[in-house]
């Protein structure tokens, strides 16, 4: 069954505040094998020009994917998360996420495309911190293949 074409554009409130720990993002960095020292080591992000440790570049991911739950599980929508794969993912940064942050993330459906039986999902997520500043802007893109025909 195709996705519900009338909710691209539709926005989702935004999450309730996720705070940022230098413990999550040190245990981000070594599972991700990174050992820039600015994601450990306060003092060489502050010699870098931070307040603090930032988080790799990819650790908001996890914020944001939670965040687009909300669309993937809204009834409305239609969409078989049984059948999603994930197709693509991208990060257009404003600063680097610290550790101390707030964040939140809005979650909208930027588009909905079926493409050989398929439908694909693109769901943009603006991470703001606590002073409404925005931080990152990601981009998920979602595959929900076709059902095999019987």
């Amino acid at each position: 069954m195709a996705l519900d074409q009338s909710f691209v554009g539709r926005s989702y409130p935004p999450t309730e505040p996720y705070e940022v720990g230098r413990e999550k993002i040190r245990e981000f960095a070594e599972a991700v094998g990174d050992t820039n020292p600015a994601y450990t080591d306060a003092e060489a992000a502050k010699a870098l020009g931070h307040p603090d440790v930032i988080a790799p570049p990819t650790f908001v991911f996890a914020i944001t994917f939670k965040a687009a739950g909300q669309v993937i599980q809204d009834p409305q929508l239609g969409l078989d998360y049984s059948r999603v794969v994930h197709g693509d993912q991208k990060f257009a940064y404003r600063r680097p996420v610290r550790a101390g942050d707030r964040l939140t993330v809005t979650s909208t459906i930027e588009s909905i495309k079926s493409m050989a039986g398929n439908e694909v999902l693109d769901i943009r997520g603006e991470v703001h911190d606590e002073a409404g500043e925005h931080v990152v802007t990601a981009w998920t893109k979602l595959v929900a293949r076709a059902a095999e025909e019987a």
